[in-house]
C-alpha cells in the first residue's frame, strides 16, 4: 500500500455499537459464543494516519490508553473500524473493571488489552451487511500474527452449557451468544446479541450520597438508581467497595454537581413496606443530592421485592455511558 494512499485517506466516522440484550439461560438457535469482558466497550477507527479509540458513547480513550491506539495505528490498513473491549488484566489473566479503574487513583498500571470481537469496515469496503462469521474470520486474519496489545476474540460453538460452567469456575462475567449469520447492526439491540451474567452486576446512575460516620470520611454511601422513563427511580445506598483514595477523588467529583434538589422520583419512602430499603423525609434531610450525570459500575447479591439492590459494592466509574441509557436490566 503506497504512503500516499494511506495519508490521503480520512478516518471513518463513529459508529454506536450494536448492545446486546439480558437474557436467563442460553436461548435456543444456533449462535456463536464469546467471553463477555469486564471493561470499557470500544470503536477503534483508523483512516490513514489518524487513529481514534472512541467509547460507546464517542468519548476519547486514545489519551487514557495510548497502547491500544498505537496498536492499531500499526496495522497494515488503509482503514478499518474494530468494535472491541478495553480490558485490564488481573494477575490471573482476568478481566478486572475494578483494575481498569485502579491506575487513576494512583496504583499501578495493570497489563491492558483490546479484544477485538467484530470487524465493520476494512480498507474501504463496509462489512457490516456481511454474516458474522465471515466478518470474524477477517478480523482474525488480519490480527495475524497479533499487534501490540490487540487481542482477537475466540468464539465457540459447542458444549455451551460445560463453556459457562468452565466460565463461572474461572470468575469471568459471563458470555456473549451472536446468532449465526446475522448483521451488524449499528446502535440496535433486536436479539441478535444476547448476553448471559453469570453474576449481578451492572451500572447506576449517582444521585447524591450521604454524610460519614465513624472514622469514615468524606462520604458514607452513593445513593443510586436507575432510569423508567423519564424518572430517575432509587434502588440503594452503596457504601462498600472504595478505597480513601477512591472516597476523596470520588467526594471531589460529587460536590462540583451538587444541587439542592433530590432527583429521585420514588423519594421519600413510603415506609410501609419491611423490605423497603429507601429513604425517610427524615433521612433525606442527612443526603447530599447531585446532577444525576455520573454512572458507575455495582455488583450485588440480588434485586429485593420492592426493586431495592441487597449487598451492592462499588466497582468503578464508567466513562462510557451515558446516564439517560441506565435502566434496570430484565432478562427475558
Amino acid at each position: 500500500m503506497s504512503k500516499r494512499s494511506v495519508s490521503s485517506t480520512r478516518v471513518p466516522d463513529f459508529l454506536e455499537p450494536m448492545k446486546a440484550k439480558l437474557v436467563g439461560p442460553a436461548p435456543a438457535g444456533d449462535r456463536i459464543y464469546e467471553v463477555k469482558f469486564d471493561g470499557f466497550r470500544a470503536l477503534a477507527l483508523r483512516g490513514g494516519a489518524e487513529t481514534r479509540i472512541l467509547s460507546r458513547n464517542a468519548k476519547d480513550l486514545g489519551k487514557k490508553f495510548p497502547e491500544v491506539r498505537d496498536s492499531i495505528a500499526a496495522l497494515d490498513v488503509q482503514d478499518v473500524i474494530i468494535d472491541g473491549e478495553i480490558v485490564a488484566l488481573d494477575e490471573k489473566g482476568r478481566s478486572s473493571f475494578q483494575a481498569l479503574q485502579g491506575f487513576d487513583m494512583g496504583q499501578e498500571r495493570p497489563p491492558i488489552v483490546f479484544y477485538a470481537f467484530d470487524l465493520l469496515r476494512l480498507n474501504g469496503k463496509d462489512l457490516r451487511n456481511l454474516p458474522i462469521e465471515e466478518r470474524k474470520a477477517k478480523l482474525e486474519e488480519l490480527l495475524k500474527p497479533p499487534s501490540g496489545v490487540i487481542r482477537y476474540s475466540v468464539s465457540f460453538t459447542k458444549d455451551i452449557p460445560k463453556l459457562l460452567d468452565l466460565a463461572r469456575k474461572l470468575g469471568l462475567e459471563g458470555l456473549i451468544g451472536k446468532r449465526s449469520g446475522s448483521r451488524y447492526e449499528a446502535g440496535k439491540r433486536t436479539g441478535a446479541w444476547v448476553k448471559i451474567k453469570l453474576h449481578q452486576e451492572q451500572e447506576f446512575v449517582i444521585g447524591g450520597y450521604t454524610e460519614p460516620e465513624g472514622a469514615r470520611k468524606y462520604f458514607g454511601a452513593l445513593l443510586v438508581g436507575f432510569y423508567e422513563g423519564k424518572k430517575l427511580k432509587f434502588c440503594g445506598r452503596v457504601g462498600t467497595g472504595f478505597s480513601e483514595r477512591l472516597l476523596r477523588s470520588l467526594f471531589l467529583d460529587l460536590h462540583k454537581i451538587r444541587v439542592e434538589e433530590c432527583p429521585f422520583a420514588n423519594l421519600p419512602a413510603a415506609g410501609r413496606s419491611r423490605w423497603d430499603q429507601g429513604l425517610t423525609t427524615a433521612q433525606m434531610k442527612r443526603c447530599h443530592w447531585v446532577q444525576p450525570a455520573l454512572v458507575c459500575q455495582i455488583k450485588f447479591t440480588e434485586w429485593t421485592r420492592d426493586d431495592r439492590l441487597r449487598q451492592p459494592v462499588f466497582l468503578g466509574i464508567r466513562e462510557d455511558k451515558n446516564a439517560h441509557e441506565v435502566v434496570r436490566e430484565k432478562a427475558t
